[in-house]
C-alpha cells in the first residue's frame, strides 16, 4: 500500500484514522469498530460494505 495513501485515509464515518491490516486486506477504525476491505489493491471506504468487529475481536 502506498505511502501517501496511509496518510491521507481516515474512516469515513468518523474521520479518525485508520489502521492498516496487511494480512487481512483491510483498515480498521478503532473507535467505530469498522474494517474496510481492500479489493484489487483499492481501499473501499464504504461504511455499507464495511466488516462490523465482533466485540470479542482484537483491535
Amino acid at each position: 500500500m502506498d505511502e501517501k495513501l496511509l496518510d491521507i485515509l481516515v474512516c469515513p464515518v468518523c474521520k479518525g484514522p485508520l489502521l492498516y491490516r496487511k494480512a487481512a486486506g483491510e483498515f480498521i477504525c478503532k473507535p467505530c469498530r469498522l474494517g474496510y476491505p481492500i479489493q484489487d489493491g483499492i481501499p473501499v471506504m464504504l461504511e455499507e460494505d464495511a466488516r462490523k468487529l465482533p466485540p470479542e475481536e482484537e483491535v
